[in-house]
């Protein structure tokens, strides 16, 4: 077997080649496998959706469903009285396929309908697997799948947007917490007042959270029922396509915050004991539960599996237009232990024999066929082990994902923040984190996590400035707590986006400090909605720093943009001294430099840099943006030469550089 690019690039992976040939091999060998009756494509293969479920043929209604243990299976609908009848009972076929066909006039748009499941020893209702749309009961709370066949379904407008030259920015967002108000946002005020908010701010991407039907609300769309169905509790599925198709009438990519890592253990409303077993989709014992996240595993040796959850990955682009997905939870898929309590500190942790083969082969394949479904579709990994290989093309070896998540920068700027004073806080600590990935494999970097403010938690900037923020956050206000915090918030922020090798990702409302924390409504905070949803009057209204730190952001954004294939630029440090905390990168024609410091301040500060004349951008200080406008933005700057002080060929910069403030400086000639 010809040598794979994994392993040319890196040589430490040597050791590993066999293991890594198989688990190329494996992927390949199930391809064919899988696509061999399909006309040879992933593509005609993952067409599930196309024959399970309920579709309307020329003279009536089709339903299909997998279920190799049922001895019997009814339709139950509100237009039959959700009688279990004969007349709507499934004929079995080949292979544990179930189908029943009905007269044009049994099913109209808006009906309700379930499956009652019969089984050696049991028998229960069940919400279709392959359901298109599952609505709740306001009275009962139950869920049902709904009929959707409108008379004029929506019919999608504008051609997909493409990212070529630029960065990936993308802005997440959770469409429940979109609205001011304290209930739950829709699709359609989604559509009317965030979505010209994300294009206005810069974004290029949005990525959307929870889409995929989820009976609690509070598990942030991760605890997943029901695959193929948008979440009713936004809006209808037509509703999603239209603000999808709006998005990219705006000219940005709409990726979608995919779960495949595990599935909720709900029964009625899910697919756990689905036809009376619970090794259908998913393993058998304690390797199909999932002890953190108390959940569902799947089994991804399974060839239906891997037809229902490929099929999935087609699904989302065609039938909504989806410009690719955000995998949630890669590392739990890609080790039996889930990635637990373990730190991956050698290369033999990923080749050690406790990794999901078949685990692997999914990821694998599933990028293939996103590709391969759309040619410029994005696929991000959150992987948080660092497996050498998520990131690269499946030809080289890899798993094909086009970006992994830089996990460990918001885990480092939190724990930053909470453990240490930033008088002690270490310049080369923060380049290393921004920086540590591997070279050959595009990451998305990010300051701070949702996660990091669920549940009683804090966000970054809430962190900083803590009770003050209620008080002191006036913009005649000068409080010297809140101007620590938002000084570094802007620091951290500027750091973490100019140092990305791929993209960046902002939570929603992040961008302009959005206080305290996220608490979706339960049973222990009476079920409000206080704190899931975004207060946009914060930054809106004028007359608050919040709006400052916002500027902020939209200005560093449209910098970055504004440098074809910035994320491309060689990143080269030219300083980091820890005792003056004063930190010093380049990218091109571009210097950035860091003053940590809390209270120093330094006056013809040396920084090496190529001879030239500089300009200064953009700095974190102005008053603009919640500063002093300490630095002047009108004095040019000289490197001068002295051969005492030859730093790689470089001259030196004399700089003022305050205190807690960053510069972007730009060599003109």
């Amino acid at each position: 077997m010809e040598e794979l690019g994994i392993i040319e690039r890196d040589h430490w992976l040597l050791p590993y080649k066999e293991i890594i040939n198989d688990r190329h091999r494996a992927a390949l060998r199930k391809e064919q496998e899988l696509t061999a009756n399909s006309g040879g494509s992933l593509s005609d293969f993952a067409t599930g959706h196309l024959y399970f479920g309920l579709h309307k043929s020329a003279d009536g209604w089709i339903l299909r469903e997998w279920a190799p243990n049922a001895t019997a299976i009814y339709l139950l609908t509100d237009s039959n009285g959700w009688q279990k009848s004969e007349t709507y009972a499934f004929a079995p076929k080949e292979h544990g396929e179930w189908e029943l066909r009905l007269p044009a006039d049994a099913l109209r748009h808006g009906n309700h309908y379930k499956l009652y499941m019969v089984w050696d020893g049991g028998e229960g209702e069940r919400i279709p697997a392959w359901a298109t749309y599952v609505t709740q009961d306001p009275d009962t709370h139950l869920f049902s799948a709904t009929v959707w066949d409108p008379r004029e379904p929506y019919v999608q407008k504008h051609p997909r947007a493409v990212i070529n030259d630029e960065p990936l920015l993308i802005y997440e967002a959770h469409i429940g917490m979109a609205t001011e108000e304290e209930r739950v946002g829709t699709y359609r005020e989604f559509q009317e007042t965030v979505l010209p908010k994300v294009a206005e701010k810069g974004y290029n991407a949005l990525q959307l959270m929870a889409i995929m039907e989820h009976p609690y609300y509070g598990s942030f769309g991760y605890h997943v029922s029901n695959f193929f169905a948008p979440s009713s509790r936004f809006g209808t599925p037509d509703e999603l396509r239209e603000l999808i198709d709006q998005a990219h009438a705006l000219g940005l990519v709409v990726i979608m915050d995919i779960v495949h890592s595990h599935a909720v253990k709900n029964e009625v409303e899910g697919i756990a004991l689905y036809d009376g077993t619970a090794t259908q989709f998913f393993h058998a014992g304690d390797r199909g539960e999932h002890p953190q996240w108390n959940s569902k595993c799947f089994d991804y040796g399974k060839n239906e599996v891997l037809h229902f959850l490929l099929s999935n990955c087609k699904y989302w682009m065609e039938q909504f237009g989806f410009d690719g997905y955000r995998f949630d939870g890669v590392t739990s898929m890609l080790y039996f232990d889930h990635g637990l309590n373990r730190n991956f500190c050698t290369y033999k942790s990923y080749y050690d024999g406790q990794e999901d083969a078949d685990a692997i082969t999914y990821l694998t394949l599933a990028n293939k066929l996103i590709h391969e479904v759309y040619p410029h579709a994005l696929t991000i990994a959150e992987e948080v082990s660092g497996m050498p290989g998520i990131a690269l093309p499946v030809s080289q070896g890899g798993y094909g994902f086009d970006y992994r998540l830089a996990m460990n920068i918001p885990d480092f700027w939190i724990k930053l923040i909470k453990e240490q004073p930033d008088e002690y806080w270490n310049t080369g600590a923060i380049w290393w984190e921004s920086t540590n990935r591997r070279q050959d494999e595009k990451s998305i970097s990010y300051a701070e996590s949702h996660d990091q403010a669920l549940v009683g938690d804090k966000t970054l900037i809430f962190r900083l400035i803590d009770w003050e923020m209620y008080w002191h956050m006036d913009r005649a206000d000068d409080n010297e707590t809140v101007s620590r915090g938002i000084a570094l918030h802007k620091m951290i922020r500027m750091v973490t986006l100019t140092t990305i090798n791929g993209g960046y990702l902002n939570f929603m409302g992040n961008e302009f400090g959005h206080p305290e924390w996220i608490d979706f409504p339960r049973e222990g905070n009476d079920w409000s909605h206080k704190y899931a949803r975004r207060q946009w009057s914060l930054e809106e209204n004028g007359f608050l720093k919040y709006g400052q730190l916002g500027d902020f952001d939209k200005e560093l954004i449209s910098f970055t943009r504004s440098e074809v294939n910035f994320q491309e630029l060689p990143l080269i440090q030219i300083w980091d001294k820890q005792e003056d905390q004063v930190l010093a990168y380049e990218r091109g024609d571009y210097l950035f430099v860091y003053n940590f410091h809390p209270t120093k301040s330094v006056v013809d500060y040396r920084i090496p840099a190529p001879q030239g004349k500089y300009t200064t951008l953009l700095s974190t200080d102005e008053k603009r943006f919640g500063g002093y406008d300490l630095v002047d933005k009108s004095v040019e700057h000289f490197t001068l030469w002295d051969p005492e002080l030859n730093y790689d060929g470089r001259g030196w910069l004399s700089l003022y550089i305050p205190a807690r403030t960053a510069f972007i400086l730009k060599k003109c000639d």
